[in-house]
């Protein structure tokens, strides 16, 4: 009795979800001799991510659609082919608007679409469709792209499953995983798009604090009526937003429905044995065309040329500018001109352009990184030449701070190493920005590419085949923008050299791997180092060495001998470990819980250690605190014991999701001017050179260090012709942002996003030095311009729509440093002040036809965000009061 029950259950089942014979799952059926006459419309809405439907921009494609069975397998009935003809097309905007404001007002789809289009869009198709899937698409030669993705859109709305479960299938959209909840005549279809496989292939800033994320969802609710589509109803969504400011953002909605209006008489299914006989005997011109659409090639409309962009833009790009909103946004957009520009047309530009905009174009063309202006800019420099240092240099910047450098961009940059360079800085600089293309082209899991393999081994090999001292801090220099786990052994060893610069170096670049990195083996070296167990190091390697120890998860007994070694170190050192200690505990580092630990023992912390003076210092703070991005800055100074600047660390930081980024540093160091006061060195730095000199990373990046002086001869020649004028560190626009899809929506239309971030950026630095008054000054001066721009555009060829979404800004950023070394404890006064800047907002959207009419409408938002002077300690301050009392 059981069995029977249980039989009948199964059978029951069975027929309400339409299990086909063969065991399979049974898909929707059309009955022989009826036609099904469908209302079917999509629309597409584009907007910034919290604008309403009301307001948004697009357009809507409606019309009827016939559908027939024209022959079914004989030996099963779920094996179909049917015939799909759309009629009666209107197109009109999603947004009611008056007439005036309205594109699409007065315009019939012949009129938009052009006669040939609407009578290819009105041709019937077929589809053939098997357990539920469509497995063929078939329709006339020669149609265009737009035209059969309209097509393809309303054949992915009869592909469905009448059971729950996961399963991968393909359409318009790709292929894609797909979630199917069957409930009675109900079916939801749920579509992974982050999962989906397409031809499309776009790129992306790899970083996350700068880039672009996408969120996406496609529901698709079916209603099942006598075995066949009652009516579909589907929705995705896209929403693209800026990791760093998510409220810039865009939406795109895209909607489709299909609802049955009738059914009547209509045509007999055709005899046939398989489908490629019925579809010859139907009509032999019919071609198969594949599900998915093959990769549209993109087109600018209207677009001027380059040269014709360059001749309107290109006095907005000259260097008095810089600092100006308008040099990124007109940077951006000569971007993407000379991304659509051939070789020659951009040589063209080049060769024509003024000196002083000359090294913005380079910038430019540099960040298009396409094979064109690759090889543009490499035939435009000559590298054999000296002339074109500053060329060359911004050349070789913009390729180590690329968006989405590829293999051929290293490969560029070796060929030019391996040829005549005529100047050596430029010979170290193409070093140096190798390691940091080495360093992007491995986290994008290309470190077994070919030139990656042979750069490696080049930088890898190269400390140890030269006894040139600038060569080795190149390589060392390479090392540290490469940052691949098989140089840990090589910087541990220079950690220990005895040229000063090599250790501070090596010490640096271990500090910016992950903590997973330092090992036990790198650590008993730093605290070699630090305690100085087998020979003397300079102050400035010292403390590197403990800033290292600090950040890489130390023991209890590490940061017990480091506390411990407070107040047996030279006066100003003290005083900086200190400092550095207290900063870990204000800023809630993660050392700060084992320093709070080993700070119960009284031996360790009592007010004979934790009450050094000097005017060395360490300090961290807050620039901006928000939901998407926390930025931080820290400021270290350490100082000789006799008042001279040793080193001045500036760190700028932002965090976002969990994602980190080194946006600035600017390293300022001096040794060897202590006998310009007639002061003693301190222990180890007897010896050292005369030198003063500026290093700077920019994103991640190192760059190139400058030097101010080196040697005691070159310093008295310039000792009096210190104007306190800032020394240009980097210079130049930088392609920030960086981000291209095209989005396959599942109507069939295609919406293309680009969303990128121009900064101008100027850094410079300086350093005053005054027998006279005993006093020093050092400056380092930030000035930038930042606009980000986010695009949506729908494009169909006959009608477009799109939004945008953008933001800048112009600040600066000013880091001042004040000694004055007449007595002992001597006065520092530093100061780090934030100029009142401006905010601007703006959203378009826009709507056009090829006929020229269009609509746009513009809403912006502006601000003036008041400037500041960034807090430090509080013994600062007490410091500036006397600086500034005395020099009244």
């Amino acid at each position: 009795m059981m069995i029977t029950l249980t039989v009948i259950f199964l059978c029951v089942t069975s027929s309400c979800f339409f299990a086909s014979v063969e065991g399979g799952v049974r898909g929707p059926r059309l009955s022989n001799g009826q036609l099904y006459k469908f209302s079917y419309s999509t629309e597409v809405l584009l907007d910034r991510a919290r604008g309403s439907a009301e307001g948004s921009a697009g357009y809507r494609i409606s019309s009827s659609v016939d559908i027939n069975l024209v022959w079914r397998n004989p030996s099963s009935k779920d094996d179909q082919l049917l015939k799909l003809m759309i009629r009666d097309v209107k197109i009109e905007g999603v947004t009611p608007r008056p007439d005036k404001a309205n594109i699409f007002s007065g315009s019939t789809s012949q009129r938009i679409l052009g006669k040939s289009n609407l009578a290819m869009l009105q041709a019937p198709f077929l589809v053939h469709l098997k357990l539920g899937k469509v497995k063929g698409l078939y329709s006339y030669q020669n149609e265009p792209a737009v035209i059969r993705n309209i097509k393809r859109g309303v054949a992915s709305l009869l592909q469905l499953q009448l059971t729950s479960g996961k399963v991968e299938e393909v359409d318009v959209s790709g292929k894609c995983p797909v979630e199917y909840k069957a409930e009675k005549d109900r079916i939801t279809r749920i579509k992974m798009l982050d999962s989906c496989k397409t031809v499309e292939t776009g790129f992306t800033t790899h970083n996350q604090v700068l880039g672009v994320k996408t969120k996406s969802s496609s529901v698709t609710e079916f209603t099942l009526q006598e075995g066949f589509i009652k009516s579909v109803v589907s929705e995705e969504t896209h929403v693209t937003s800026v990791n760093a400011r998510h409220r810039t953002a865009t939406k795109v909605v895209s909607r489709q429905a299909l609802v049955l209006v009738k059914k009547q008489a209509g045509p007999q299914e055709t005899a046939g044995k398989d489908v490629a006989g019925v579809i010859k005997s139907l009509d032999p011109k019919f071609v198969t065309i594949a599900l998915s659409p093959s990769k549209a090639r993109s087109q600018c409309r209207g677009c001027p040329s380059l040269w014709q962009h360059w001749q309107a833009i290109g006095k907005d790009l000259e260097p008095e500018r810089l600092s100006k909103a308008t040099v990124p946004r007109n940077f951006l957009s000569l971007v993407q001109s000379l991304r659509r520009a051939t070789k020659e047309e951009i040589l063209k530009v080049l060769m024509n352009c003024s000196k002083t905009a000359l090294p913005q174009l380079v910038d430019a063309v540099t960040s298009a990184q396409t094979p064109a202006s690759l090889e543009a800019i490499l035939q435009f420099l000559d590298f054999s030449k000296a002339q074109d240092l500053i060329l060359q240099e911004r050349f070789l910047y913009a390729s180590g701070l690329a968006s989405h450098p590829n293999e051929k961009m290293l490969e560029a940059l070796l060929g030019v190493w391996k040829g005549k360079i005529a100047n050596n800085d430029i010979r170290e600089s193409v070093m140096i920005i190798m390691g940091a293309l080495v360093r992007k082209l491995c986290q994008k899991g290309g470190c077994e590419l070919p030139t990656v393999v042979e750069v490696k081994k080049l930088i890898l090999e190269g400390p140890d085949r030269t006894k040139e001292e600038s060569e080795v801090q190149m390589y060392l220099l390479a090392l540290k923008n490469a940052l691949i786990p098989e140089a840990i052994p090589l910087l541990t060893r220079y950690c220990e050299s005895e040229v000063g610069a090599y250790s501070i170096i090596s010490i640096t670049a271990l500090q910016r791997y992950d903590s997973a990195h330092i090992n036990e083996e790198v650590k008993c070296m730093l605290n070699r180092v630090y305690h100085q167990n087998k020979r003397v190091f300079e102050k400035n390697v010292r403390v590197a060495a403990a800033d290292v120890i600090f950040s890489s998860n130390p023991s209890y007994m590490e940061v017990k001998n480091l506390l411990l070694s407070i107040g047996h170190l030279p006066h100003e050192m003290n005083k900086y470990m200190l400092s550095k200690v207290q900063d870990i505990l204000n800023f809630e580092m993660p050392a700060s819980k084992m320093i709070r630990r080993v700070m119960k023992d009284t031996i360790v912390h009592n007010y004979d250690r934790f009450a050094k003076l000097g005017s060395s210092s360490a300090f961290s703070g807050y620039i901006a605190r928000g939901m998407d991005v926390t930025s931080t800055y820290s400021l270290d100074i350490l100082y000789s014991g006799s008042g001279v600047l040793r080193r001045s660390n500036m760190n700028i930081f932002a965090l976002s999701n969990g994602a980190h980024l080194h946006g600035l540093q600017v390293v300022i160091e001096a040794q060897g001017l202590e006998s310009l006061i007639a002061a003693t060195s301190d222990e180890g730095e007897e010896d050292l050179e005369s030198f003063a000199g500026m290093s700077a990373l920019l994103f991640d990046v190192q760059l190139r260090p400058v030097t101010f002086f080196k040697g005691y001869s070159d310093l008295m020649s310039k000792m009096f012709s210190l104007s306190g004028d800032p020394i240009s560190v980097v210079k130049g626009l930088i392609l920030l942002a960086d981000h291209s899809e095209v989005i396959q929506l599942q109507s069939g239309l295609k919406a293309s996003i680009e969303f990128q971030g121009g900064l101008a950026i100027d850094i410079s630095g300086g350093m005053e030095f005054s027998l006279w008054y005993r006093e020093s000054k050092t400056s380092v001066n930030n000035r930038g311009a930042l606009v980000v721009n986010g695009n949506v555009t729908v494009d169909m060829d006959f009608a477009r729509a799109g939004v945008e979404v953008s933001f800048e800004t112009e600040a600066s950023l000013d880091f001042i440093t004040t000694v004055q070394f007449s007595e002992y404890p001597f006065l520092v006064c530093m100061q780090m002040d934030k100029a009142t800047f401006p905010f601007r907002e703006l959203l378009t959207k826009y709507e056009g036809l090829p006929s020229g009419k269009s609509f746009i409408s513009r809403k912006g938002r502006r601000e003036l965000v008041s400037g500041s002077e960034f807090p430090l300690h509080q013994e600062n301050s007490n410091m500036c009061k006397k600086v500034f009392e005395g020099s009244w």
